[in-house]
């Protein structure tokens, strides 16, 4: 038997595929396109320019001198088109609005030549072969028009036609033309009044006075306080027709001044960054993604002041079946590294989805960062939105819009991060904003600063209620009055009917033998040195404080840079709504600050993630620059107006409590009692603290024994030696008790001291 040979199918000599074909013929129309222009410009013309200028003129009428460029944007639309940045970039839908256009012009001359310039003399046809009006295209149209709906039905046709051609070349809708007609009749009625009513003459004197600055072009956000106010007026950057005021409310009768911001802070420089490189950077996104197996389509840029955030939509890829599956989100988050090594980028952070968007946001680090001054966020329109003096400028986000918080709806904040990461220059960002809000009538601090450098410059302005606490035997004695003074302010509260701070002021306002209270704000700058200090007292005291203390307007601010479950408990997380995580070295850090990971990936140097409350998800932002020349010139500013003699006499500077006061000098005797002798009602107290000085250990059986007391009398003991900060609590061995023997012998003293008294 004998095979039969195959035939083989001749493979094409030339293979083009559809691509090359759309650019050929881009080409082709782009020559046909420049030959008629040259054919028209040319007094001499060949036999077959001149075959096809009358062909053109036959078909399209006065469209003759239009239809070239149609035929070469066409052209052009086509060899561009696989371009990201040329600058015919069309959509489909604004291409087939060119192209009902240039069809809708043909008729609309055949209209204006058959109707209007001979109306008598020639009718539709007739034009057609003259070759006037919109030629045999455009006559052919008009025809079909009157016809079937007759010269007024064709006349709203194409009227309507040319509102379609609009509404689809523009992206625009007919209801924003219609605003636009009405907002330009509007205008030019307003014109014509203005010209019908000369105003009248006036003495340049009268002119001069009529034309000065009395009432902002934008009405002030907040409503118009007493005549004891001060305005700050503020004008956006680059916005110098607008005016946003805002208006501070000093107490009545005080003597107090706020400080300019234009004199304190600085202004920054205008950020510049490159469209080049973004562009760039947007085909290296799309290309290593496809190459990967994750095609995406960028359809957005945010240009903010450190990163530049790209919003991609993943597209769909085919699988062997032949079926289009979705790229998944999760696919292009864990191509992260990838896209840092294709854009030779420190570290890319991916944001999977962007919220309130069908997008996945990949943040790109700029080549040039920009820095953000407080003064650019407190100049921002939503900094004035916010209500209070309480208002802190955080930083801008990734679109460069200014962020701004109220510390009373927060009503704490935690902040944690790596050494150098930010957060000192947070907290001098967040107190300088205080400062620049607040007199020390209306707001009072204190500052806790372990590592004895960060805050001890703000010892010379009157805010503070006591000089910043460096010694840490002295923190817990200073938050234990804190929390007397949230009790004390509780029982005015109830006293008066009032539930919170505001509602007192205003009761205090209204009656004279009330007296306003001042916010208190207490910035503690290392948690971790107290928490390794005594962390069973601290964990109990910031917890009772965070949450009680909002009513009485109290607010914490306490910061780390040690963000560990040891430190940052989850006590404390809980009772801490409002984070802010800077860059810190592993995922696991990130997820005790924020419970998700992402702060690994910062860039450092202010750049952070701002965990609102009642927020499920961080916001990325560049934070906060104060210099050290600003906070000098602000605390400058306080020193000089708490002087005798200087803008607030002396008797008016405010002064420590007695309580903080004593509690800081001796903060190993008794805090929280004025009396020591006076509160304990048991009368074993004395020799239950001898027992333990002889043990060098404490236990509620221990007292038993050798007190012989009961079970419920000496667990009373022991709480009340705990509290007193004689029994210590050591964490890492369980239930260990300790005894602070210099504390136990000095409330020994004391009540000998007492009784010989």
């Amino acid at each position: 038997m004998t095979k039969k040979r195959r035939k083989k199918k001749r493979k094409p000599l030339l293979k083009i595929s559809k691509d090359q074909q759309l650019d050929i013929l881009g080409y082709l129309l782009l020559a046909v396109s420049l030959l008629t222009f040259l054919s028209l410009a040319s007094p001499e013309q060949g036999r077959l320019t001149t075959l096809w200028l009358l062909c053109l003129t036959k078909a399209f009428g006065w469209g003759l001198y239009i239809t070239p460029l149609f035929l070469g944007g066409l052209g052009l639309w086509l060899v561009l088109r696989r371009f990201e940045d040329h600058p015919l970039k069309l959509t489909t839908r604004q291409l087939g609005g060119i192209t009902l256009g240039f069809f809708v012009l043909l008729a609309t001359l055949h209209l204006i030549a058959a109707y209007l310039v001979w109306p008598a003399e020639d009718d539709i046809s007739t034009l057609i072969q003259k070759g006037q009006g919109g030629g045999y295209v455009g006559g052919t149209l008009l025809g079909w028009l009157v016809n079937a709906l007759g010269l007024m039905g064709a006349f709203i046709t194409l009227l309507s036609s040319w509102l379609g051609v609009i509404v689809l070349t523009a992206s625009t809708s007919l209801i924003e033309i219609m605003k636009w007609l009405r907002g330009l009749l509007q205008r030019r009625k307003s014109f014509g009044d203005a010209v019908e009513k000369e105003p009248p003459r006036v003495e340049e004197s009268q002119q001069r006075r009529l034309t000065s600055p009395a009432t902002p072009k934008r009405a002030a956000t907040k409503p118009t306080p007493p005549a004891e106010t001060q305005a700050l007026r503020i004008n956006p950057p680059g916005d110098e027709e607008t005016e946003t005021e805002i208006v501070i409310p000093l107490p009545p009768g005080s003597k107090w001044r706020l400080p300019a911001v234009a004199k304190i802070l600085a202004a920054s420089p205008e950020q510049v960054y490159s469209h080049d490189l973004i562009r760039k950077q947007v085909r290296t996104i799309e290309a290593t993604l496809a190459s990967l197996g994750a095609p995406v389509k960028v359809l957005e840029t945010n240009t903010g002041p450190v990163i530049t955030q790209f919003g991609v939509e993943p597209l769909f890829r085919t699988a062997r079946s032949g079926k289009r599956i979705k790229i998944k989100v999760s696919k292009i988050a864990s191509l992260a590294d990838d896209l840092a090594l294709a854009l030779t980028a420190k570290s890319i952070r991916i944001e999977a989805p962007i919220p309130g968007k069908r997008l996945v946001g990949i943040e790109v680090p700029n080549v040039e960062s920009a820095v953000v001054g407080l003064r650019d966020v407190m100049e921002s329109e939503a900094f004035a939105k916010l209500e209070g003096t309480l208002s802190m400028g955080l930083g801008q986000d990734v679109s460069g819009r200014a962020v701004a918080a109220d510390l009373c709806a927060m009503p704490h904040l935690l902040i944690a991060g790596a050494t150098g990461a930010g957060k000192s220059v947070c907290i001098n960002a967040i107190i300088s904003a205080l400062l620049l809000q607040n007199t020390p009538e209306t707001l009072r601090l204190l500052l806790i600063d372990p590592k004895r450098v960060e805050l001890t410059p703000y010892n010379r302005i009157p805010h503070l209620l006591a000089p910043v606490i460096v010694d840490i035997e002295k923190v817990v004695p200073a938050l234990g009055w804190v929390m007397r003074e949230m009790d004390s302010r509780y029982r005015r509260f109830a006293n008066v009917g009032s539930q919170h701070i505001a509602a007192f002021n205003r009761y205090a306002t209204a009656h004279a033998e009330a007296e306003a209270l001042p916010y208190i704000v207490v910035v503690v700058d290392e948690l971790a040195d107290l928490m390794m200090k005594s962390a069973e007292e601290t964990e109990r005291v910031i917890c009772r404080l965070a949450q009680m203390a909002r009513a009485t307007g109290i607010h914490l601010i306490i910061a780390t840079q040690r963000p560990s479950t040891d430190v940052v408990t989850g006590l404390i997380k809980a009772n801490f709504p409002a984070r802010i995580a800077f860059a810190v070295a592993s995922s696991v850090d990130s997820r005790v600050i924020l419970d998700t990971p992402g702060a690994e990936r910062l860039l450092g140097g202010g750049d952070m993630l701002f965990q609102p409350p009642n927020v499920g998800h961080p916001l990325r932002l560049q934070g906060t620059f104060v210099s050290d020349r600003e906070i000098e010139r602000l605390i400058e500013f306080w020193h000089k107006t708490a002087k005798p003699g200087a803008t607030v006499p002396a008797a008016a500077i405010p002064r420590p409590p007695p309580g903080l006061q004593a509690a800081l000098v001796q903060p190993a005797l008794f805090p929280k009692f004025d009396d020591p002798a006076a509160q304990f009602k048991d009368g074993l107290v004395p020799a239950a603290v001898e027992v333990l000085l002889a043990e060098d250990r404490a236990s509620v059986s221990l007292l038993q024994r050798r007190l012989r007391i009961g079970y419920t009398r000496s667990a009373r003991i022991v709480d009340l030696l705990t509290e007193l900060g004689i029994v210590t609590v050591d964490v890492q061995k369980g239930q260990s008790r300790g005894v602070n023997r210099e504390t136990a012998t000095a409330l020994l003293q004391s009540l000998e001291g007492t009784k010989e008294g």
